[in-house]
């Protein structure tokens, strides 16, 4: 009777940890984690409306579509010279009649295509001779051009897109790459060259405005900058032709801008939408009741936020015309038909992965109580991985690539926990399986801190698709760690307890 009493308590015992084992926080965060990544997937709006790929963002690779890479027609020269660096700058500004900008004390971005050879009389001629020469932009040049081509994608509704700046370790960026999902080669190009409509008007009376002048009379716009010198108020400033300066005179006196500036402001439209709206400070509606004023500036505010306002008032400024002059330097596209090939390869890629490892997995232990978990752990990782991919990366061929190394990394470190926890071929009591646990885990996450600083040099780096290959393996190496590994580990300690002190 005693015997048959422990044969009947045994699965009320195995039922109770059990319920404990799913209770523990470790695996509700994995499981909330996978709950929470289908859902990012398939029922977020649109969803599987999308079909199979949800939410996913695909790249080029796998949706078709479209890519340019443009070379920037500008120079960053570094330079010498005994005299006033600003100065320097000014008088190149005027014999080239280019815009020129100072990046440090002894570098300037000319925006026009010049040669070294053609440069070389005209700095010469101010007191400076050329120590080095470099086709491109500076970074943040760089950034800007990135800034406005994503707004230009961004107002198109593509969402699959991808902007790269190619930036050697001189700092300077010859290149951008536009990769456009779903896009014709055709749309691709109007997107680069599109400018908006920028209009100027001004607040008569009530509720009316009334039309000053248009963005095409707008000769040069200047990157954002302190003024007063020295203060923290950041603004942008904006030449006029003689046209427009006329036009935005007559417009301020008539509707009575400058001897009322509060109760007639200046709004600034762009497609439509304002953008920008203040009132004319008194110096300036002083300047405008006597005689036009060509070199006008609008100030955005005080510290990081005005410093941010001031770069996306620039941008419509521009009215979405790049700051330097592109030309195409390579273009290409890819078959829908193509990508539908390569998303049907890579599902085939993935479940061969997971047949591969699994199959290996149960010859080697041969018992399915490990193999199921085990994959079962696996297949959640890649979920959530996934589910985290939808906010943060597009996924291409590389990414893919990414998917099944942390596919095989991840079923790798499983086994170590597995082999680590058992003792020749049995299951300890539960303080040397935790103390055995742990160790496995420290092993494990040595392993993860070296992979993740290999990767961060391509994570960082503009290599375009190995970027997203980068990001996904140290996603996936970051979950492993800190989710699915501590999950599997109770897990798996609540089935093997199942059977104490027999093979497994």
């Amino acid at each position: 009777m005693k015997r048959k009493s422990k044969v009947q308590e045994r699965p009320k015992e195995e039922e109770a940890t059990m319920a404990r084992t799913l209770k523990d926080w470790r695996v509700l965060l994995m499981v909330g984690l996978v709950i929470f990544s289908l859902v990012s997937i398939y029922v977020v709006p649109p969803g599987i409306q999308n079909g199979p790929t949800g939410n996913l963002q695909l790249g080029l690779d796998l949706e078709g579509g479209s890519w340019i890479q443009l070379s920037f027609q500008s120079e960053v020269i570094r330079f010498d010279t005994d005299g006033n660096p600003e100065n320097l700058a000014a008088n190149l500004r005027s014999a080239l009649d280019a815009e020129v900008y100072l990046i440090e004390e002894d570098r300037l971005e000319i925006r026009e295509p010049f040669t070294r050879e053609e440069l070389v009389p005209v700095f010469e001629e101010f007191g400076a001779t050329i120590i080095t020469y470099e086709q491109g932009v500076s970074e943040e040049t760089a950034d800007q051009v990135k800034l406005i081509l994503e707004e230009k994608v961004n107002g198109i509704g593509t969402k699959d897109a991808r902007i790269n700046t190619l930036t050697g370790l001189n700092g300077v960026t010859q290149y951008i790459r536009l990769e456009l999902a779903g896009v014709d080669i055709t749309t691709a190009q109007e997107i680069v060259g599109s400018q908006g409509k920028f209009e100027i008007r001004i607040q008569a009376s009530g509720n009316e405005t009334e039309h000053v002048l248009y963005g095409d009379t707008i000769t040069s716009v200047s990157p954002p900058s302190r003024y007063p010198v020295g203060s923290d108020l950041w603004g942008v400033g904006f030449t006029l032709n003689e046209e427009g300066a006329a036009a935005f005179r007559t417009a301020a006196v008539t509707y009575g801008a400058t001897s009322n500036p509060d109760m007639h402001p200046i709004m600034m439209l762009l497609d439509d939408e304002v953008v920008y709206s203040a009132s004319l400070n008194p110096e300036l509606a002083a300047q405008l009741q006597g005689s036009p004023v060509r070199e006008l500036r609008a100030t955005t505010g005080a510290g990081d936020q005005g410093l941010e306002d001031a770069k996306t008032l620039e941008i419509h400024l521009r009215a979405g015309a790049l700051p330097v002059d592109v030309t195409i330097a390579g273009s290409g596209t890819v078959p829908a038909t193509l990508g539908d090939y390569f998303k049907f390869m890579c599902v085939l890629a993935g479940l061969f992965a997971l047949v591969g490892v699994g199959g290996l997995v149960y010859y080697w232990y041969r018992e399915p109580a490990i193999v199921l978990p085990m994959i079962g752990t696996n297949i959640a990782e890649i979920i959530i991985l996934l589910g985290i991919a939808v906010y943060l990366q597009q996924l291409d061929l590389a990414s893919i690539a990414g998917l099944i190394a942390v596919l095989g990394t991840g079923i790798d470190q499983l086994v170590i926990i597995t082999d680590e926890v058992l003792h020749e071929g049995r299951v300890p009591s539960q303080t040397l399986y935790m103390k055995r646990f742990d160790r496995a885990l420290g092993i494990i996450m040595v392993s993860a801190l070296t992979t993740i600083i290999a990767m961060l040099p391509l994570a960082l780096m503009d290599l375009a698709n190995l970027k997203g290959f980068a990001i996904i393996t140290i996603l996936g190496v970051l979950i492993g760690v800190l989710v699915t590994r501590p999950a599997y580990g109770k897990i798996i300690m609540a089935i093997l307890s199942r059977n104490p002190g027999e093979k497994s």
